[in-house]
């Protein structure tokens, strides 16, 4: 009787979700026409003011976001599809509602999960069942870079959809974009003033894995005054983290990463602040092409550093709750911050461990 309970008490929880979701958004007449509808948004007027700055006393915020999806299943466009969309729609249309907040900061950096490419490339096999290949024209880099975003992390596991040819594809594509970029065996670095951060990003798909992690901390700290673990793994559609992958999380804390962030499970994960670092284990989607109706919660994820005379005199972070998209009750594939105070104060006891859901 108790198991029937609680399942019921699961289940009512996610249709609460649902609710809340279509409450916050209206019905348009077509579904298919993002622009029949405008969010509430909060106000940004351009770059956030930060008096009296020097090269020796400044701050660094760098944005993050979770799983960015700009493509369809095989690259193929079809109605309501992501690149149905894209072949309608302005670059800027997609990240418009959250521009202000990537143009405001210093850096933005994101995972982003599909293979660039102009050719006609063969999907690599796949063991699991259902399996997905995500690709798009590697025009779609301008969806970033119209929008504030200088950075991504290919080190996922639909970067290697269409085998090395199309990983390269996608490395040359974000290249020339003037986009930097992070892989398994790539660590980059973003500067301030002569302050560097080192963005490492990896899968993590077993708790063993987390050794090769370390490694790579070790070879970065000598270049790098700061260090962020952006990795990729965990079991999907689930709202707390696995315990192998919390041991592996606090492993790489404890062996001098600064601050741990976490991707691939498609839907938010609570933070941790754990022996002084922050562990976030998943930043869920974000603007997603992957899913029709995909959970409609997400945030940005913003580190901000104060340097005083070279050193770190102080760390701080702020979450952003947002929408994953503003369509209604499907995906229009425009994220946009979430101004009602209720519902952005759900995601935010989630993300504290205060609340079983975010929404």
């Amino acid at each position: 009787m108790k198991r029937r309970l609680a399942i019921l008490l699961a289940v009512l929880q996610l249709l609460l979700c649902a609710v809340s979701a279509a409450a916050a958004e209206w019905d348009p007449t077509d579904p298919n026409d993002p622009l029949l509808w405008e969010p509430d948004l909060p106000e940004f007027d351009g770059p956030i003011p930060r008096a009296g700055e020097t090269e020796d006393a400044f701050s660094i915020v760098v944005s993050f976001t979770g799983d960015m999806l700009l493509a369809s299943l095989y690259g193929k466009q079809a109605a309501g599809n992501f690149l149905d969309y894209a072949a309608k729609q302005e670059p800027e249309y997609f990240l418009q509602y959250v521009r202000p907040i990537f143009e405001a900061d210093d850096f933005t950096v994101v995972n982003l999960e599909n293979v660039l490419t102009d050719r006609n490339l063969t999907p690599k096999e796949k063991n699991s069942d259902p399996a997905y290949w995500y690709r798009a024209p590697t025009a779609n880099t301008e969806i970033l870079t119209s929008s504030g975003v200088e950075a991504v992390s290919l080190a996922n596991n639909h970067t290697g959809d269409y085998r090395s040819a199309g990983y390269k594809d996608t490395v040359k594509a974000v290249s020339a974009a003037g986009l930097e970029y992070g892989g398994n065996d790539r660590t980059f670095y973003l500067e301030k003033n002569g302050y560097r951060i080192a963005v490492i990003c990896h899968g993590l798909w077993n708790e063993a894995q987390a050794g090769a992690i370390v490694q790579r901390l070790k070879a970065a700290e000598k270049n790098s005054d700061f260090q962020v673990v952006f990795y990729h793994g965990g079991k999907e559609g689930v709202h707390a983290p696995e315990a192998w992958r919390v041991r592996a999380s606090r492993r790489l804390a404890d062996n001098g990463a600064d601050l741990v962030l976490g991707n691939h499970p498609h839907v938010l994960q609570p933070r941790e602040i754990y022996q002084g670092t922050e562990i976030v284990y998943s930043l869920g989607n974000f603007c997603f092409g992957g899913s029709r109706r995909p959970e409609n919660r997400t945030i940005i994820y913003q580190l901000i550093l104060h340097i005083e005379n070279g050193e770190l005199a102080s760390s701080d972070s702020e979450i952003i709750p947002c929408y994953v998209h503003t369509g209604a009750g499907v995906n229009n594939y425009c994220p946009a911050p979430i101004s009602d105070e209720s519902l952005r104060r759900q995601v935010l006891d989630f993300m504290d461990g205060k609340a079983k859901l975010p929404c």
